[in-house]
């Protein structure tokens, strides 16, 4: 079984990635570069969404073009990784989150469009993802979860997590209205990957590393930049923490985690009547 693993600021290589050779997957969304080899044991493909060096901001991120690639190149699930601002003051700096729940209401991509891979009028594959609980896939929030209390992590076992625009950050108004949806923490790329997922039937968990507070969730102690810098840069050791204990569990896993909901296909109905 071989896992693909999404990873953002600060974390644009797996460290002690063992045989890691790059594949430039062609997809119908654009090229994408996949790191291919094994980590902890496990065969994993590795996509950093911001591409080395942070060359891509969040409103440049290609979401399809990398959960195509990744499920092209044999994931048959998917780990996000993202650094996160914590609209729960509650949340520790330098902690986890396994969410389990997700506010997303634009349901929209970089450039404005719908995020969506079904673009198409008639495609056999169309149809709507239907959820039935949460966006995540349960089997691999619990694993996640029983990973990050055995590895020792500091963590917080599910929330909701808060898809917001980029780049800028929020404004305190912004931050209060995602509070009272109960969001605890947001970043800018988890939305689509999730919708992406779930449209393709890959299981799909996300993991936050909480780097600041968002806007006046602390009144009038903003976060400083220096110790924004600091954790971005400790969250690869954190984040590398988990997946040790995560990953060979996630591929030992029977029967294999599953998607979370279901995708109604209109293509199957076709011709019934």
């Amino acid at each position: 079984m071989q896992v693909g693993i999404l990873t953002g600021s600060g974390t644009y290589a797996l460290p002690g990635f063992e045989a890691a050779q790059t594949v430039l997957v062609s997809t119908p969304y654009g090229d994408v570069e996949v790191s291919e080899g094994r980590w902890a044991g496990v065969d994993v493909r590795h996509v950093a969404r911001h591409a080395t060096g942070h060359a891509r901001l969040s409103n440049n991120v290609n979401h399809r073009g990398n959960i195509w690639a990744l499920r092209e190149r044999g994931a048959a699930c998917v780990v996000g990784l993202t650094a996160c601002g914590a609209v729960d003051p509650d949340l520790e700096l330098g902690s986890l989150v396994v969410f389990d729940d997700m506010h997303f209401l634009s349901n929209r991509l970089p450039d404005g469009s719908l995020c969506t891979f079904f673009d198409e009028i008639g495609d056999p594959q169309r149809g709507h993802w239907v959820l039935h609980g949460g966006p995540y896939s349960e089997q691999l929030v619990d694993l996640l979860t029983t990973a990050a209390l055995d590895a020792g992590l500091a963590f917080q076992g599910g929330g909701v997590y808060g898809h917001v625009d980029g780049p800028r950050f929020n404004t305190p108004a912004e931050i209060a209205q995602l509070s009272e949806c109960g969001v605890c923490a947001v970043s800018q790329t988890g939305g689509p990957e999730a919708v992406l997922c779930g449209e393709l039937e890959l299981p799909f968990a996300l993991v936050g590393f909480v780097t600041d507070y968002a806007n006046e969730v602390v009144p009038g102690e903003p976060t400083p930049i220096t110790t924004l810098y600091e954790l971005i840069g400790r969250s690869t050791g954190v984040f590398a923490s988990l997946l040790r204990e995560a990953l060979p569990r996630i591929v030992a896993c029977d029967p294999p985690p599953s998607a979370a909901g279901t995708v109604v296909r209109f293509g199957s109905m076709e011709g019934e009547g």
